[in-house]
Formats: C-alpha cells, sequence, structure tokens
C-alpha cells in the first residue's frame, strides 16, 4: 500500500506548480497609481513613467511627475478619482490612510502596501518588491546591486574616522527628528555619525534634549527660506558646538527622507562631506 505521505507530496507539489504558472501568467500592470513621491521616483527610475496615471501633490521628483494627474496628498487620497483612472493597481506606503486602502480593496481595486523601512536592507526589499509588481526584477536588482557597492564604498572612506553627534531635524512644529526605528538613523551610522536621538521613544524632540546633547552637526532637511530662518534659531545657542563650529547645514528633504536605493547613496555622500568635510572626500 502506497504510503499516505507519498500522496500528500504530490498534490502540495502539483498546486504549487499550479500556482506558480498563475503568478507567472499574471499580468504586468498598465495603468498605476503611486501614493507615494518616493514609489514615484522608483516607478521613473525602473522606466515605468509611461504607465503611472495618477501620483500624490508631493511628488515632484524627477520634474515630469508634476504634470501627472494628482490623486491627494501622501495621507488623505481622492477616491473617485482614482477610480476614474482605472488602475490596475495602486501602490500605498505606510502613510496611507488606512480607511481609503480598505475602500480601495473593496472596489476590488489591487493594492500593494509597500511596508515601513528601518535600513538600506529594507529599502533594497522594498524596491526589489517593486520591481517585481511591475515586471522590473532584473532591473530592480542590478539598481540595488549598483547601490549597495557605492554605499560599501562611501563607508570605506570613514572606517576609523571620529565619530560625531548628530542631530538630524525633520520638522520644525513640533520639533522632529528620526529614531532608531528609521532609516535615517542607519545613514546617519555608516556616515560616521551617532544619532543623539537614537534611543528617543518618538520622533517628536525637544531643543531643550538637542541643547543637553549638544551635537556636533544639526542637519535641517528642508530648503529655502525655512531652512534659513530654522538655521538662525539653533544660532541663538552659541554655547553649542555646532553652533560654535559653524556645522548646521540644509539639505533637501526628498533626498534625505525619501527611502530609494538612489536617494540613499546621495544622503550618504552628502552626510559624509557634512560629517567629515576634510577625511570624507578623499
Amino acid at each position: 500500500m502506497v504510503n499516505k505521505n507519498y500522496w500528500l507530496r504530490i498534490c502540495v507539489g502539483f498546486f504549487g506548480v499550479l500556482l506558480g504558472s498563475m503568478a507567472m501568467a499574471a499580468p504586468v500592470p498598465q495603468r498605476i497609481v503611486s501614493l507615494g513621491s518616493f514609489v514615484t521616483e522608483e516607478l521613473y527610475r525602473l522606466g515605468v513613467a509611461d504607465r503611472l496615471v495618477g501620483v500624490t501633490t508631493y511628488c515632484v521628483r524627477p520634474q515630469p511627475a508634476r504634470e501627472k494627474e494628482k490623486v491627494g496628498t501622501i495621507v488623505d487620497v481622492n477616491i473617485e478619482k482614482i477610480v476614474a483612472l482605472k488602475p490596475d493597481v495602486v501602490i500605498a506606503t505606510p502613510l496611507t490612510n488606512a480607511r481609503a486602502r480598505e475602500q480601495l480593496k473593496n472596489l476590488r481595486i489591487p493594492v500593494v502596501e509597500l511596508p515601513q523601512v528601518r535600513d538600506l536592507s529594507g529599502i533594497c526589499d522594498q524596491f526589489l518588491l517593486l520591481g517585481e509588481v511591475v515586471g522590473k526584477s532584473a532591473e530592480a536588482r542590478e539598481i540595488v546591486r549598483q547601490a549597495r557597492e557605492k554605499v560599501v564604498s562611501l563607508q570605506q572612506r570613514v572606517a576609523g574616522l571620529p565619530r560625531l553627534k548628530v542631530f538630524i531635524q525633520v520638522g520644525t512644529n513640533p520639533l522632529f527628528t528620526m529614531n532608531k526605528d528609521f532609516f535615517i538613523d542607519d545613514l546617519i551610522r555608516r556616515a560616521g555619525g551617532i544619532n543623539i536621538a537614537r534611543e528617543a521613544s518618538s520622533g517628536i524632540y525637544s531643543r531643550e534634549s538637542v541643547i543637553a546633547a549638544d551635537p556636533d552637526v544639526i542637519v535641517i532637511a528642508t530648503m529655502g527660506v525655512a531652512g534659513d530662518d530654522e538655521k538662525r534659531q539653533w544660532q541663538k545657542y552659541p554655547r553649542m558646538s555646532a553652533v560654535r563650529g559653524g556645522r548646521i547645514y540644509c539639505v533637501d528633504p526628498y533626498v534625505l527622507c525619501d527611502p530609494t536605493p538612489d536617494n540613499f547613496v546621495a544622503a550618504l555622500e552628502c552626510l559624509i562631506g557634512f560629517f567629515h568635510p576634510q577625511d570624507g572626500g578623499r
């Protein structure tokens, strides 16, 4: 008599092949809605901009993304507008309103929910997932490979150099930073810095706590007048090391805060230049 486990293995194998074939036969989405600025950047990077039919008001990079149909902000989206665009898939982020995600699913619109990322590995995994979704797996793998190589090369520049205390400001009212739960903490570490807010319970941080920690470097993720205004706010505390050393910098928030493999490399190079202006460029 044939062992029951034998037939179980045959059945499992059969259904595995069947499901795999079904997955392979799934059509590549031709109409995509992006609900995140970093998602939009990545879709352009993967060469599928022509399939992008809707984006958020924050999707301004690259420049052509500004001309795409707007479906809301990174949090609140216009369900009716999305439905009217007849997307094959909607790419949502952790910031997308949860109720909106459920509404879309109830309307039988496929929604891919990208996870929160905490480090370079998470960013790369997320990018590879997006590559799979849009049928660009090979391209995504190559972009990730290049990004990882560049990160290793950049880290070698600062290996063995003194580690500086760093405060990254990404919000003003209230003052907001990034603790160990965000990928910016990984950026700081790889650039040769110590995140003074790493162990904070949340991103909300007081100015008094920054002053007490006395960082060597302050990086403000904002540009133009707003960045200059915040810089002047910190300069009111001349005893702080960052102020005394003239090491308060403003940086493009899209480069620093949008988690794509390319942005991680660009932000890492930028931070290394801030932390180690003499040695980091060697």
